[in-house]
């Protein structure tokens, strides 16, 4: 047999030391970043699991603005006043969403639950075994009674599938997501920055109803916050969506 020479004894040494390093590196990355979401889940009371760290991880790696796909829609209309954009009307066309109830306590508690089951479905817990990317907003559809003076417990937090897979979405593992086409649909958007509660949405609701010129159209009970920042981050980018009726 020959003989390894010391130059390339030490090739194979560094290479699988070098692995090590990034694999140790890799651990410490994802253990950061569990803690930091642990923290922030505790200020929403809410319990994120070890299991969560992975996901996690992939999701934070991918999330560059340029690997984000926005949801499309045509936009119908921009209401300004003195400069200012009071709201946009848009059209979304028909499409797939993978969608999860949820009725927790607070508001907060749910799409904080709902944002990581949908996560795993992402992050590889589906049929595909892929991760199937991000798309923004994601959204959570919300119901008020009638006369718009307190928010329901129950709400529906949901992913809406890249286009490549809007026609064979992946099946979730977990059962609790439920894969939905939703009609096309009128939209009234104004948006607002922020953490999102009970107090905050309520406040959003009444603000766009006074700013819009024909309330009576969009539905009386039915909203959408739709949000383009991970629940955990500090100064989110959200939107309130009043929705037209069919």
């Amino acid at each position: 047999l020959a003989e390894e020479s010391p130059d390339s004894a030490y090739h194979s040494h560094g290479s699988s030391l070098e692995e090590e390093a990034a694999e140790r590196m890799d651990d410490e990355e994802q253990e950061r970043l569990l803690n930091y979401w642990q923290s922030v889940g505790r200020g929403h009371q809410v319990d994120v699991p070890r299991d969560m760290a992975e996901p996690i991880q992939q999701l934070t790696r991918n999330n560059n603005p340029q690997e984000r796909q926005s949801i499309p829609f045509t936009l119908i209309q921009r209401k300004e006043k003195l400069g200012d954009l009071l709201y946009e009307k848009r059209q979304y066309g028909k499409a797939k969403w993978a969608c999860i109830k949820m009725k927790e306590k607070q508001y907060e508690q749910s799409i904080c639950l709902g944002f990581m089951k949908l996560m795993r479905y992402i992050c590889e817990q589906n049929s595909s075994g892929l991760y199937l990317g991000i798309t923004v907003p994601i959204v959570t559809i919300v119901h008020t009674d009638e006369a718009q003076s307190a928010m329901r417990q129950a709400v529906t937090v949901a992913y809406y599938l890249p286009e490549v897979l809007q026609d064979e979405p992946p099946h979730p593992f977990d059962s609790d997501i439920i894969i939905e086409e939703w009609p096309a649909t009128i939209v009234y958007s104004r948006s607002f920055r922020g953490i999102t509660n009970e107090d905050s949405i309520m406040r959003e609701i009444s603000l766009l109803a006074a700013v819009l010129e024909s309330p009576e159209l969009c539905l009386r009970d039915t909203f959408i916050i739709a949000g383009y920042t991970n629940p955990a981050a500090a100064n989110r980018h959200n939107e309130i969506w009043f929705l037209q009726r069919p």
